[in-house]
């Protein structure tokens, strides 16, 4: 056999080789989980001190495996979230519940951090608490004295 035709041949079994290889291994981006939120920004507006300062993050496995979140943490200590600890199905959905203090005045700009088996994903939540009014009774009408 001549040198091209050795050649030749070993090329063709590399490419049987390689692509008998690319058939049989799917990306493994198709294997894995995916999490998709509907929302990663939660915008409070304006709360009075002391008011309800939860708020919800829904999102959904679109992936092919189950997903598992591993650790969900704020940037603060005013900031607490809980979440599913199960695994999330491929097409089901679950949720992380973060609870503000609102008792601290002022703007709020936090960030909660969640990591999985799909990504890491950083969501937000902002807004402004505004102290609480003094309730005062309404002023007394004095209606005018007659003198007859």
């Amino acid at each position: 056999m001549s040198k091209k035709t050795i050649s030749t041949f070993i090329a063709a079994i590399l490419f049987i080789a390689n692509f008998n290889a690319v058939a049989q291994n799917p990306s493994q981006e198709a294997k894995t989980a995916k999490i998709e939120f509907v929302k990663t920004v939660h915008d409070y507006g304006t709360i009075i001190q002391g008011g309800n300062g939860e708020c919800e993050f829904e999102f959904k496995n679109a992936g092919k495996e189950p997903l598992v979140l591993s650790n969900v943490r704020s940037s603060c200590g005013c900031t607490v979230p809980s979440w599913t600890k199960e695994p999330i199905m491929p097409g089901k959905t679950g949720s992380i519940t973060v609870k503000y203090n609102t008792d601290r005045l002022g703007a709020i700009s936090k960030t909660v951090t969640v990591q999985s088996n799909a990504e890491d994903v950083t969501l937000r939540i902002q807004g402004n608490v505004k102290a609480k009014q003094e309730e005062s009774l309404p002023e007394k009408q004095q209606s005018p004295m007659h003198n007859e």
